[in-house]
């Protein structure tokens, strides 16, 4: 009997395939005292020895992977020899510990659900990295064993793949090749199973309770674009299916670098970036500049600051592959899902509300300071044109101070992230201490919405076309003219969040006064293609519908009902 499951889409795309689940996860290890007992000195190093190959194979993989995948398994492989965990688990090979001896095996299970727990009392962010730890102890458990690490099902035939949420280290090494599709019903709008599909052009449906149960093998459709899957896909399905493959051909074919609305008025596209690789790749797509360099990329595989050289090559890496164009650089945005050993607290009890971004400044003096003098330096070097941006910028205070610092770096054009409901409500006044704002839409929404944008509960108030987010882009966008008029002086306003990549959204954005959009560079041709049916006007009457919708859903509908070319193209 067919059946359909609704979630979230995250990436557009139509297609049928087969379904393999997720493989069961690793057995939980035998409980209770050892019999006979066991050299608790020999299980301890045995612990070691695994803790440091789980974490060098994770390294491995980061050295081939890059953007997104590169870091996720950095982080990923710096969890793999945490001292709370390795230590908590050879404290519990003690003889005399509560339980009596234990297997090196049953005694990483133990500490690692003990880590997972204290971070899931943390809430926000912090909650969110106990799946990490319990990926990492599945990992270690498995090489304990002897046994291939728990990950994606091998297959020799494309498959749809189904999980209820897949650890950030498989995510980031899906073959695209291979997997056709992804689908889960855990997760939310902006988790890593999301950003991850959407950098590898994954058509994906997330938070969509009930997939992970669809019998191994059984024939789905999937529409990324309108978040559904269907079981026993019919000839509708089917033809949707085949002109999406057509449509993809098309969209494959690239993005020219030059892009107008219908009318002549440009508004460039951007990319995000963090490495090297990346920007090459970019930049042979097409992308007009970056309009995001997440720096803290550099920071995440060590628990020491990165030297001033080394800064110096990895921001360099980026800049000579877009010489004579712009590079919009976000300083270190450590904190929350990306706590760094010798800068962040881990014991904050919410993390997402604590010191990240821009305020580690206050608790870290002198990291902020040397990593604009390696920008400076790597700007100094380079032909690109260099703007420079500070992340949870919150106040005029702040923005000021920010400003301040680049420029006594020798750094030009320095701007502020809009990530803080206070930053857009204020932005008339931030802007006259700032040169530009970009909107990080991921941060604004759950901020906005109070709804911690990794949970899967939490999906539909974690969309950016909720009715107050599209408000607060309007407030940033207009304060921003009243500080130009104020100054004399244009105050730009980008976006550089997953809202951008949406061509819908994007057609908004560009009618509520965005003057640039950032994105995954897989997504530039899809926006170009549907910006360049549209003028000015027509976007900011697309821009006063969304406004006026009461809710999320009606905003979409609206605006998607009056761009036909988003069904012509399978978007």
């Amino acid at each position: 009997m067919m059946e359909q499951f609704h979630g979230v889409g995250v990436t557009p795309g139509r297609v049928i395939g087969r379904v393999r689940q997720m493989p069961a996860p690793v057995a939980e290890p035998a409980a209770g005292p050892v019999s006979g007992g066991l050299d608790a000195a020999a299980e301890g190093e045995r612990i070691r020895s695994a803790s440091k190959a789980v974490q060098a194979a994770l390294k491995a993989r980061a050295a081939s992977a890059s953007g997104d995948a590169k870091g996720v398994l950095e982080a990923t492989a710096l969890m793999a020899a945490d001292p709370m965990l390795v230590k908590g688990a050879v404290k519990l090979l003690d003889p005399s510990a509560d339980g009596g001896s234990r297997s090196a095996e049953r005694a990483v299970w133990e500490s690692g659900a003990a880590v997972a727990d204290k971070l899931k009392s943390l809430g926000g962010y912090m909650a969110e990295r106990a799946t990490d730890v319990l990926d990492v102890r599945a990992r270690i458990v498995a090489e304990l064993r002897g046994l291939p690490a728990p990950g994606i099902p091998e297959s020799d035939e494309p498959f749809v793949l189904a999980a209820e949420d897949l650890a950030p280290a498989d995510t980031a090494t899906l073959d695209p090749a291979k997997v056709t599709a992804l689908i889960t019903s855990g997760g939310g709008p902006q988790s890593h199973t999301a950003i991850l599909a959407r950098a590898l052009g994954l058509p994906a449906v997330v938070a969509a309770p009930g997939v992970e149960a669809i019998a191994d093998g059984s024939e789905v459709y999937v529409d990324g674009a309108a978040g559904t899957v269907q079981t026993e896909p019919g000839e509708h399905e089917r033809d949707a299916a085949a002109a999406w493959t057509t449509q993809a051909a098309a969209l494959a074919a690239g993005f020219a670098g030059n892009n107008r609305l219908a009318d002549g008025h440009a508004v460039p596209l951007l990319a995000n970036v963090a490495t090297g690789k990346d920007a090459a790749k970019a930049a042979a797509a097409g992308a007009e500049g970056v309009g995001l360099l997440r720096t803290e990329f550099c920071f995440l595989d060590r628990d020491t600051e990165p030297t001033h050289e080394e800064q110096v090559a990895a921001y360099t890496a980026v800049f000579r592959e877009f010489a004579g164009k712009k590079v919009v650089i976000r300083t270190l945005d450590a904190g929350a899902d990306k706590p760094l050993p010798f800068l962040t607290n881990a014991d904050e009890p919410n993390p997402a509300l604590g010191v990240r971004g821009y305020r580690t400044d206050w608790t870290s003096p002198g990291v902020l300071a040397r990593q604009l003098a390696a920008i400076a330096q790597a700007a100094q070097e380079n032909e690109a044109e260099i703007w420079v941006m500070a992340p949870m910028i919150a106040t005029t205070d702040e923005a000021a101070h920010f400003t301040q610092l680049a420029k006594e770096a020798g750094l030009k054009t320095a701007g502020v992230m809009v990530e803080v409901p206070s930053a857009a409500l204020t932005s008339s006044h931030i802007l006259q201490n700032a040169d530009f704002a970009s909107l990080g839409t991921n941060d604004l929404t759950q901020y906005a919405m109070a709804a911690d944008r990794m949970l899967g509960p939490l999906a539909h108030l974690n969309d950016p076309w909720q009715p107050a987010v599209l408000h607060l882009i309007k407030a940033t966008c207009d304060g921003a003219a009243a500080a130009s008029a104020a100054t004399g002086t244009a105050k730009p306003v980008g976006v550089c969040g997953e809202a951008a990549a949406d061509p819908a959204l994007a057609a908004v954005l560009v009618g509520l006064g965005v003057t640039t959009l950032s994105m995954s560079p897989r997504a530039l041709t899809a926006v170009n293609r549907v910006l360049a049916t549209i003028t000015v006007e027509e976007a900011q009457r697309l821009a006063a519908q969304a406004l006026a919708a009461p809710t999320a859903e009606a905003a979409r509908d609206a605006v998607r009902g009056s761009l036909p070319i988003l069904d012509e193209l399978g978007l």
